[in-house]
């Protein structure tokens, strides 16, 4: 499929997804479809880097919340729409992306993942000693209650959110399909032969982080105005990174559709289980799943969808091979060539 018909078939089904909602009358279900779009935004950001490169970034909360408070650091000089915002915090976020990426991208496994965690507690400290955006205290943005043509507010943001996860997949399938995306699987499988091969790795390896940083960005930007108060610690909280790697792990690193699959399914689950439970409950929702998947599916839910189609399409030409062998040893028909006098 090509990108302007993936688009178009995409925009379909976010234009059905918004109308069933809306026909629904229950605008719950936009406070709830925004945190699932957003997790699709983090995940497939985080698969960028972590799945289809192989370099696990624990750093999600720190963009995330850097594209947060790059709207409300604005917000406090004047408000701006937050299509503008969204893409401010983008750029901020892409920025601070190529800087890690050129300062940790030398390391790599265990040590990797450590200092992109380093990453996220140093840019937490920096906002809870910046006073201008209210430090530890937190800060208020206040948002309208209507605007038009949506109605309510809420339906607003989750068109935003749900643009923007539009965007992502489309990004990451484009980069899956090009030639940056076959040098990432290069590095993933084997960094140092594709070194040996000529592949640039440092530079591929900054493309990536770079474009990871800016989508985790752009999904923090809408945030303030989603909550409405927003606090350092909950902001740059660990659970935006588990949930990322849990998405994608759980829906398969190897392709754009699993963070896609994972999100919408470990989301979902998460909504429920705040409205019906409790919100304290959703770490072990993803805890579970996570080793379960770990362990049972260590492709996640394309690489079980894969073995099964493998397995028919084995079944498949063993019948077949047993059918022709069959055929073959049959005696022929009277007054067929072959068939004695």
């Amino acid at each position: 499929m090509r990108t302007i018909p993936f688009l178009i078939v995409c925009l379909a089904v976010g234009a059905a997804v918004f109308a069933g909602a809306i026909a629904s009358g229950n605008d719950y279900l936009f406070f709830a479809g925004y945190v699932v779009m957003q997790y699709i935004v983090l995940a497939t950001a985080w698969n960028i880097l972590g799945g289809y490169c192989g370099y696990v970034n624990f750093g999600t909360a720190g963009f995330f919340g850097i594209g947060a408070y790059v709207t409300v650091a604005i917000h406090q000089w004047h408000p701006l729409p937050i299509p503008l915002l969204v893409v401010l915090g983008g750029a901020v976020s892409a920025v601070i992306g190529y800087g890690m990426g050129y300062l940790t991208l030398r390391l790599r496994g265990a040590f990797f993942a450590i200092a992109t965690l380093a990453l996220a507690v140093v840019l937490e400290t920096l906002v809870v000693n910046w006073d201008y955006v209210g430090g530890s205290r937190g800060a208020y943005i206040v948002r309208p209650e209507a605007i038009a043509p949506f109605g309510s507010y809420i339906r607003y943001m989750f068109m935003i959110m749900m643009l923007l996860a539009i965007a992502a997949l489309t990004v990451a399938r484009l980069i899956e399909r090009s030639r940056l995306g076959y040098g990432l699987a290069t590095i993933r499988d084997d960094e140092l032969a594709a070194e040996a091969a000529g592949v640039p790795t440092l530079r591929l390896k900054l493309i990536a982080t770079t474009i990871s940083g800016a989508l985790m960005g752009m999904a923090g930007a809408p945030f303030p105005y989603y909550i409405g108060y927003l606090q350092p610690d909950s902001t740059f909280g660990f659970d935006y990174a588990v949930n990322a790697i849990a998405m994608s792990v759980i829906g398969g690193t190897t392709s754009w559709v699993g963070p896609l699959i994972g999100a919408v399914l470990l989301g979902s689950l998460q909504q429920l289980a705040t409205v019906t439970i409790s919100s304290a409950v959703n770490l072990l929702i993803v805890g579970l799943l996570l080793v379960f998947f770990v362990i049972v599916a260590p492709n996640g839910i394309l690489g079980l969808i894969h073995k099964y189609w493998q397995h028919k399409s084995d079944d498949f030409v063993g019948r077949r091979r047993v059918d022709l062998a069959a055929a073959a040893a049959a005696p022929a028909p009277d007054g067929a060539p072959g068939a004695p006098p």
